[in-house]
């Protein structure tokens, strides 16, 4: 196992957490950095992909599909290559031209936007992905899943015609991640705050140097924070090299700070790939793109929440979400019917057949956190009901396996 062995971890730390809860590992032979997900970590990397494919598309967003991998050449034109090739795994050689694994999506959206001509009437273009990126950060700075080498990122990048539609999509994505935090039942001001991250005019070898573009669009982002009424803190020599960003924050249970959220503005690649269409006048003319991630890297989200619920993730996020327990063996074939009834009804289950008492496996399901369980025994096969019983609320009394079914699915929908 690649985690800190020597440290002594915080109980809620999500790296002890994982490994309690067996949702993810390290193996030195795959590599440092670049984590194993279980069933149970799959699963919740999947509801959670799940939840913010369902809600983008709904706001208007094209979920596309880009390649891992691209020439060097493309990330040279997008001007990753020089500010960032520290970072980036090594080129590797094919037929004698140099390919990268890639550490970020936005060249491969713009390519996506330059395969035809586009018209005034197509913007805003909203291009989302759930992209794996591949980035070559130090030893050093690894931690558990918070920062990995290997991670997939909800990525966007919103194609606009000026600055007036480029600030309302800014507005619209921050709207879109308070939402998701609203669903995460994560608190403003006490779980996350807001970073207007600037450039730095003087630092030509870090940002595009364009101090009249740098001006405007910090001023864009200012006025929209200012309007959704919520505080923020500047800083200075945080943003992305072609544009300023503002930054959803978020701590982890050591009290170390990471960026969770984020939406750019971006003035520079637009003229790197020359991202323009024809306005209803007929004339060509360049657009703006915003840059935005609604839950940031899937990875990092699924850390921070691992802490947040201490474990204890609510229905639909749970990576088990109800278990069956027969009381004893011949109350098997029946607990063995539920069980099949909540798979097939899309719920994920667990069925106890081991010769063990009541109490050892309600225990059992207690120490794995999972939401429900389900106790199958005499007087439950004579009344054709389940036992229902609740890990935040006790025993909930007995029902038909159809009601139970139809309540688990009614939270599960609402994500409560």
């Amino acid at each position: 196992m690649q985690e800190e062995k020597e440290i002594k971890l915080d109980k809620n730390d999500h790296r002890v957490i994982g490994k309690e809860l067996d949702l993810y590992t390290f193996s030195d032979t795959v590599g440092k950095g670049l984590p194993l997900y279980t069933e149970k970590g799959a699963a919740i990397r999947r509801e959670l992909e799940k939840f913010v494919i369902e809600e983008e598309l709904k706001r208007g967003y094209k979920h596309v599909s880009t390649p891992d991998i691209a020439k060097i050449d493309l990330y040279k034109k997008s001007g990753h290559y020089p500010y960032y090739k520290d970072s980036m795994y090594a080129p590797i050689d094919i037929d004698g031209e140099e390919f990268m694994l890639r550490p970020m999506t936005c060249p491969h959206h713009f390519e996506l936007y330059l395969s035809k001509p586009r018209s005034y009437r197509e913007l805003p273009m909203r291009i989302a992905e759930l992209a794996k990126l591949y980035r070559y950060e130090l030893s050093g700075v690894l931690t558990g899943i918070v920062r990995t080498r290997s991670f997939c990122l909800s990525d966007a990048h919103i194609i606009c015609a000026n600055k007036e539609q480029a600030m309302a999509e800014i507005k619209g994505a921050l709207d879109l991640i308070s939402y998701a935090q609203n669903v995460f039942g994560l608190e403003k001001g006490k779980d996350f705050h807001y970073r207007l991250s600037l450039g730095n005019r003087k630092d030509d070898s870090k940002y595009y140097k364009d101090d009249a573009a740098w001006d405007e669009a910090e001023d864009a982002l200012r006025q929209v924070l200012k309007s959704q009424d919520v505080p923020f803190v500047e800083a200075e020599d945080e943003a992305a090299f072609y544009g300023p960003k503002i930054d959803i924050q978020m701590k982890d249970v050591r009290g170390k700070e990471d960026t969770a959220f984020t939406v750019q503005y971006d003035f520079v690649m637009p003229k790197r790939f020359n991202l323009v269409y024809t306005d209803k006048d007929g004339s060509e003319k360049l657009g703006i793109v915003v840059h935005r991630s609604s839950i940031g890297s899937i990875e990092r989200i699924m850390a921070f929440l691992i802490e947040k619920y201490e474990g204890a993730f609510p229905l639909w996020l749970s990576p088990v979400q109800v278990k069956v327990i027969p009381v004893g063996e011949n109350h098997n074939s029946s607990a063995e019917e539920v069980f099949n009834v909540l798979k097939e009804n899309g719920i994920r289950a667990e069925l106890d057949t081991e010769d063990k008492n009541l109490g050892t496996k309600v225990r059992n399901a207690k120490d794995n956190k999972i939401p429900y369980w389900l106790v199958i025994g005499d007087k439950e096969m004579e009344a054709n009901k389940v036992t229902l019983e609740s890990r935040d609320n006790g025993k909930l009394g007995e029902f038909t396996i159809e009601n139970v079914i139809k309540k688990f699915l009614e939270e599960i929908k609402n994500r409560k």
